[in-house]
């Protein structure tokens, strides 16, 4: 299928990549086109400043967690709704899997969806010396995939000065550049930047650089680029055989969300409702009560601890949340979600919190990032979700800790020897800080579902 797209990538993070591809995104949309956006690798929040900009969920596509086919999936399925189609990068470009390896890198996607690249090189203080610095980029891998640089935090005059070098040296287009905008700069906290919706007048400095964009950027030409791309196919996986049966009620379950549980990746909801699921959302900040006949519960992560005072003063939702559980009700809890349903939770000063106490432990923070990155979990255990002998791919990203983890799963990192039991673990639940890809084995989540699907039973039993 013939598909526009385009990669913003950079030699390293902090070089501006979330900020023109948000403004780039919203000159694509003040000019008509029908955009999706896309995140490489596990990020959660830049996802949400993308969907903030074009109005549609933004997906994360990454190669640790599915094969090459299961990628040109998910990025086909959106991109073939779209005019164009621009994937955000992560971190450097060739960083990837342990930071010694191209693995699941910016890179990587770009050569499993022959996506074009333009490198976005933060040039404050350099000159001429961005020459050899792109150079470098370009030749370390022979199919690099870069066809164009646009230059930031730089003068209309340093530009002009390198355009043509850049052009006639490395035989790649010179694309435009950004000047040094303080005005418009996102602010970032422990986890990344800010949730858009703390971003003061977000539409408005969106929309400023995207008017700044349509000045310093060559736009047509990095459109024809995008046109260019290659033809891409793929195989649409069957789930067929993992659908509920024919006449089964769908399953209704309830989905945490608000500004305390806002990371959740949008393939994984969407895949949940392919096989079933009825997904409907809850806050258990601002509601009192969980939503009626629930067959099941999904608490992912966020950010609970900037705001564990009033999930704590939220006695009714914190005691239906336990209550349910205690019944039989089945549930996944990922990060933040785990970390509420423990007994307490410390806020960003210490302070400790009661929590849903559905969990016995105690979230406290430890000003570090602890089991950071990606990890391949599976179990000896018999009675879990995740069976033996299978794994499921995930990730941790967090600077808190509990006093109970649970060691139902065991985790291994892909590169070098560090491994560790975690997640608490059963028939019908799973709990634990990391953030599982469910497309990298759909079984788990089929399974779940199966649960729900025997829980929704039970209760009609109960009533008759």
């Amino acid at each position: 299928m013939k598909l526009s797209r385009v990669m913003l990538a950079a030699p390293a993070s902090g070089s501006g990549k979330t900020l023109i591809t948000c403004g780039l995104l919203q000159l694509l949309v003040n000019r008509g086109k029908r955009v999706a956006a896309f995140k490489c690798g596990p990020d959660y929040i830049d996802p949400m400043f993308h969907r903030k900009v074009i109005g549609t969920p933004s997906k994360n596509l990454d190669t640790f967690f599915t094969d090459e086919n299961t990628t040109r999936y998910l990025f086909g399925k959106e991109a073939k709704k779209a005019d164009i189609s621009v994937l955000e990068g992560v971190m450097g470009f060739y960083d990837g899997v342990g930071g010694i390896t191209t693995a699941a890198s910016s890179y990587e996607l770009a050569r499993v969806t022959d996506t074009p690249v333009i490198l976005i090189v933060n040039a404050k203080g350099m000159s001429l010396s961005v020459i050899p610095l792109i150079k470098g980029f370009l030749q370390y891998q022979k199919d690099s995939h870069i066809r164009g640089v646009i230059l930031n935090q730089t003068t209309k005059m340093t530009y002009q000065l390198l355009k043509e070098p850049i052009e006639q040296e490395l035989g790649i287009a010179a694309l435009g550049y950004v000047p040094k905008c303080a005005e418009l700069a996102i602010e970032s906290r422990h986890l990344g930047l800010v949730t858009p919706e703390e971003v003061a007048d977000l539409r408005g400095k969106i929309q400023g650089l995207a008017g700044l964009l349509e000045e310093t950027v060559e736009v047509e030409k990095l459109l024809a680029l995008a046109e260019a791309a290659e033809e891409l196919d793929w195989k649409e996986p069957d789930f067929s055989e993992r659908k509920l049966g024919a006449g089964q009620k769908a399953i209704r379950i309830g989905l945490a969300r608000d500004e305390a549980f806002c990371f959740c990746y949008q393939d994984n909801l969407e895949l949940l409702e392919k096989l079933g699921a009825e997904l409907v959302e809850f806050s258990p900040l601002h509601h009192e009560k969980l939503p009626e006949d629930l067959d099941g519960l999904l608490l992912y992560g966020g950010y609970p601890e900037l705001y564990a005072e009033q999930l704590s003063k939220n006695k009714s939702m914190r005691k239906q949340i336990k209550d349910a559980i205690l019944k039989g009700m089945p549930y996944l809890a990922e990060c933040g979600g785990f970390m509420y349903l423990q007994e307490t939770m410390e806020d960003m000063k210490g302070r400790k919190y009661p929590m849903a106490g559905a969990i016995s432990g105690q979230a406290y923070g430890t000003q570090k990032l602890g089991r950071f990155g990606y990890i391949t979990l599976s179990t000896e255990k018999e009675q879990q979700l995740l069976k033996k002998g299978e794994s499921i791919k995930a990730h941790e990203f967090h600077y808190f800790d509990t006093t109970k983890n649970g060691a139902d799963y065991h985790a291994r990192k892909p590169v070098g020897k560090r491994e560790w039991d975690c997640i608490h673990g059963g028939k019908n639940h799973a709990a634990g800080f990391p953030h599982l890809y469910y497309y990298s084995n759909p079984e788990f989540v089929f399974r779940f579902l199966q649960k729900c699907a025997s829980w929704q039973q039970e209760k009609k039993g109960r009533k008759k």
